[in-house]
């Protein structure tokens, strides 16, 4: 099992390899290499910082190509996790607009106005679907571990977890071969832990 986590030079790489060598994934790739990503068996898309920023690193690497084809054309499984959860959609309005993935049908907006602090720090529950993959095996409302100030929002059914904070918003996504989470699985403990297991596992 080979995991490829993606190095667009943004993300919080080291504690998901941290997490997945916890679950004795034995072959994780840290890369920008189309080799790499072609011969994956899964890819992770982390990110945290500026969505425009993520995207002109991409495009700079040819990562966004080179994904589209993996991804969209060869249908090899990928996991977002928060701003690579973010990318995965079509557009945000983070700074200025900027132009996603285009992989799953959303959009990012910041956090309406509301008397909560923004960003969203700390662990928050989440309510999934009975027939997602990602969740399998763990209590509906388990809670998981979030640090944004932008939140995904589709009118389209994507098999999406909602969170609650000062809005309703998603905190995960799954269509067929894509998934993405706004949370940070590798810093949700067992919680965490598991929805990483069931990535690796049933996708």
């Amino acid at each position: 099992m080979k995991v490829v986590i993606v190095d667009y030079r943004m993300g919080n790489i080291q504690s998901i390899v941290g997490a997945l060598k916890y679950l004795n994934v034995e072959d994780i790739v840290v890369s920008n290499d189309s080799y790499d990503i072609f011969s994956a068996n899964k890819i992770i898309l982390p990110g945290v910082g500026s969505f425009a920023t993520a995207m002109h690193n991409m495009k700079t690497l040819g990562l966004d190509k080179c994904l589209r084809e993996a991804v969209i054309i060869n249908k090899k499984p990928i996991l977002g996790i928060c701003l690579g959860m973010q990318l995965m959609g079509e557009s945000s309005t983070e700074n200025t607009s900027s132009s996603g993935l285009g992989f799953i049908k959303g959009r990012v907006c910041k956090f309406k106005k509301c008397n909560l602090k923004i960003p969203h720090i700390g662990f928050n529950q989440v309510n999934f679907a009975s027939n997602s993959k990602l969740f399998r095996g763990l209590d509906n409302f388990s809670d998981f571990y979030f640090v944004h100030s932008y939140q995904m929002i589709s009118e389209h059914n994507i098999n999406q977890s909602m969170c609650h904070y000062g809005n309703d918003f998603i905190a995960s996504y799954e269509k067929d071969n894509i998934a993405g989470v706004q949370f940070h699985p590798e810093l949700s403990q067992t919680n965490g832990l598991k929805l990483l297991d069931n990535f690796i596992k049933y996708f």
